[in-house]
């Protein structure tokens, strides 16, 4: 089966929606669609969280990270602490990262993990750059925007997770048509995630939108966060690339010591969130 047939095939299902979800990911799913109503108990979600030792450990990890924790407060030692710390935004977040981590713990062929390897880095990064931007630049929910740059590359973390099935995905692309058949791919997997509209159609904007002077929405600060990632996507294409003059075009808003700033506190924040997500 070559690439085309390959992607052809997976569009097919998924538009069928014949997902197929690693159990793991359908158990981080349940708690996600808990912690979807705001008016959730916080005992309800502690015995979710509880529920799931690996969340569990990563909700008390992350909350003790510096990422959370930058005035030196005494450490978190329970997870009732920890949701609280964070807030049941991040939480879902945080479920969220288990989600899209879970599709690449089965992959066994080397150059499928380690493209898998490289897009949680690229996740992370633009997760942490996201929340960052959204605060200091675009002026977005910092939530909204770490939970969108946690999920912006599922239809990507999806199709490597089926590559050991159908090895065509990893064939060149000469004819340029992939980015159609993923878009496909990305809308039927975030569908099936749940992930909310803005959030999404924020997400398929990725594929051709354009940065705004000066950025103020969600759009905008994904944008801004792929193109300063020190990590680059191993499946981004010319399509995902904000244009070249933009590094020019950032100039006009965010100067030269805030950027260097920002770049450096995102170092620290991918940092305590790789080591506290680490699976």
């Amino acid at each position: 089966m070559n690439k085309l047939e390959a992607f052809g095939h997976i569009a097919a299902l998924a538009i069928r929606g014949e997902l197929v979800f690693p159990t793991s990911v359908n158990a981080a799913l349940r708690v996600q669609l808990a912690l979807d109503d705001p008016e959730c108990p916080i005992d309800k979600a502690i015995s979710l969280v509880l529920a799931e030792p690996i969340l569990a450990a990563r909700t008390v990890a992350i909350a003790n990270s510096a990422m959370f924790n930058r005035s030196g407060a005494p450490a978190i030692t329970n997870v009732r602490g920890a949701i609280i710390r964070i807030g049941y935004h991040n939480l879902y977040a945080l479920a969220a990262a288990m989600v899209v981590r879970q599709f690449g713990s089965k992959i066994t062929d080397p150059e499928v993990r380690a493209k898998a390897e490289q897009l949680w880095d690229h996740t992370i990064h633009v997760a942490a750059l996201a929340r960052i931007i959204a605060r200091q630049v675009t002026g977005v929910n910092p939530d909204t925007a770490l939970f969108a740059a946690i999920v912006h590359e599922v239809g990507g973390f999806y199709l490597l997770s089926r590559a050991d099935e159908f090895p065509g995905l990893l064939e060149d692309d000469p004819e340029n048509w992939q980015p159609a058949s993923e878009e496909i791919i990305t809308r039927e997997v975030m569908n099936k995630l749940s992930i909310p509209e803005p959030v999404a159609e924020a997400i398929e904007g990725l594929r051709d939108g354009f940065l705004s002077i000066p950025p103020d929405n969600l759009l905008d600060t994904l944008l801004l966060a792929n193109h300063l990632s020190p990590v680059p996507s191993p499946l981004a294409g010319p399509q995902r690339e904000i244009p070249p003059h933009s590094d020019s075009a950032i100039d006009l808003f965010i100067d030269e010591d805030k950027l260097k700033s920002m770049l450096e506190e995102s170092e620290i924040d991918a940092a305590a969130m790789s080591a506290a997500l680490l699976v």
